[in-house]
């Protein structure tokens, strides 16, 4: 999760500071409320702190059409609300009591990174703008990201913006690493594997190959004098020829 990540920081003993320009609602939330001070625009959205699932059901028109679906399954509760059976009673007990349980979750999650919020009062799932947000704790000031910046610009502090660069995809750039093997390169083809390798060096290739079939066709027309372009064959038909009544 990115709120994980965010901690790192606040573990690292930095202090974090995190700036809801539009909205920070749901998972938003979950982020931003890992900072030690959340401030929030005007016309920020913020909260909804719930959990919902929906599933469409098309059981009844599947049964209309002769088409009947035979999922099997080890485990009672493998399979409860899907698109394809008939949902029961049963089934939808388990699926709220499974969405409860993650709502409590994120509940105390919340609570534990935000101890002075009413946290029963704001776990509605409801969402609030900028003033109403600060009023029941869901941030802690009312500000732009620029006002924050220059804020610290102000007292001193060096500002510095990170972007993620991810590593080009070209032929190049897949080894540039080191060869096919090597830890680097395992290391950077992740959870993918060499499936995701593989289609790195296909793009790239392709890409490759394109450049130089449009070079190639390029090519004659640049290296061609005045004269063969004047002389070259081209249809002037609709010069030559016109209707008069």
């Amino acid at each position: 999760l990115a709120a994980a990540q965010l901690l790192r920081f606040k573990s690292a003993g930095m202090k974090l500071t995190v700036c809801v320009e539009q909205v920070a609602a749901s998972g938003g939330y979950m982020m931003c409320c890992t900072a030690d001070r959340i401030v929030a625009s005007p016309f920020a959205v913020l909260g909804s702190i719930g959990v919902i699932s929906e599933v469409p059901n098309a059981y009844e028109r599947l049964k209309e059409e002769g088409i009947e679906f035979q999922t099997i399954t080890a485990g009672k509760y493998k399979r409860t609300v899907t698109p394809t059976k008939k949902i029961t009673k049963e089934d939808i007990k388990k699926s709220t009591e499974d969405i409860q349980e993650i709502f409590n979750l994120f509940k105390n999650f919340v609570g534990a990174q935000r101890p002075q919020l009413d946290i029963e009062n704001v776990a509605t799932g409801d969402t609030w703008f900028g003033q109403d947000a600060l009023d029941r704790g869901l941030c802690d000031e009312i500000a732009t990201a620029d006002d924050i910046l220059l804020e610290f610009v102000d007292a001193g502090y060096d500002l510095y913006e990170v972007a993620y660069d991810p590593a080009p995809e070209g032929v190049g750039g897949l080894f540039a690493g080191g060869l096919p093997g090597s830890s680097s390169v395992a290391n950077e083809a992740g959870v993918a594997g060499w499936r995701g390798v593989f289609r790195s060096a296909v793009r790239g290739v392709v890409s490759d190959v394109k450049e130089e079939v449009m070079s190639e066709l390029s090519s004659p027309m640049k290296d061609m004098n005045s004269v063969e372009r004047r002389y070259m064959a081209k249809d002037d038909s609709a010069d030559r020829i016109r209707m008069e009544e």
